[in-house]
């Protein structure tokens, strides 16, 4: 895997209120604020963006979300899908990070999966790729994961094309019908492994 983000560092800014920062060359992963709800879901919850993941939300669906999950998940495990921050100017891109697969029955349920969704004027840039690496090295170098999974559909060629390109390995034996997606399924997961990651 190109490790070309493997500079990234972990922080925390108490100063700021924000606890955990991982900071990339051109990135920030962070714990979420409450100011940072509504330009996520203006810039995120859209048809294109949401493709893949069902469709757009109700809003009060999308507040629910991240309060209940992306907020709670780094409260209670000290990590998350963490918001996504460009350091240029501050602009939030959308989220990336990390979470504990959660898909009951599933065969990867209770690994760490990592995830990212960003806005579209943000696609083709590299963004996703340097905050997963970012994430996957804390994964590993933090958490101490034995692996890493990733998710997504056969019709989501950019999302398996950039689980590819960090090293992440097709695995048909784990793959799954999920319940919330029947338009969609199979889900297909990649995986990588610290010892393949080092490789």
């Amino acid at each position: 895997m190109p490790r070309s983000c493997r500079s990234s560092t972990f922080q925390a800014c108490p100063s700021s209120g924000i606890r955990l920062v991982i900071e990339t060359q051109r990135l920030l992963l962070r714990d979420w604020t409450e100011a940072d709800i509504e330009p996520f879901l203006r810039c995120t919850n859209t048809p294109a963006v949401m493709r893949w993941l069902g469709g757009a939300l109700e809003e009060e669906k999308g507040r629910a979300l991240i309060r209940e999950r992306l907020m709670r998940w780094q409260e209670e495990r000290g990590f998350t899908f963490w918001a996504l921050e460009r350091r240029a100017d501050g602009e939030l891109l959308g989220f990336c990070g990390l979470k504990v697969a959660d898909t009951v029955g599933s065969p990867i349920e209770g690994n760490y999966e990592v995830g990212w969704r960003l806005r579209e004027d943000a696609w083709g840039q590299g963004y996703a790729k340097e905050g997963a690496i970012a994430a996957l090295d804390f994964a590993f170098d933090k958490l101490g994961a034995d692996r890493v999974v990733a998710i997504t559909f056969p019709q989501n060629a950019p999302s398996w094309g950039l689980m590819e390109r960090l090293g992440m390995i097709r695995r048909p034996a784990l793959d799954y019908d999920d319940p919330r997606f029947p338009e969609l399924n199979p889900t297909i997961i990649y995986d990588v492994t610290a010892a393949e990651l080092r490789r």
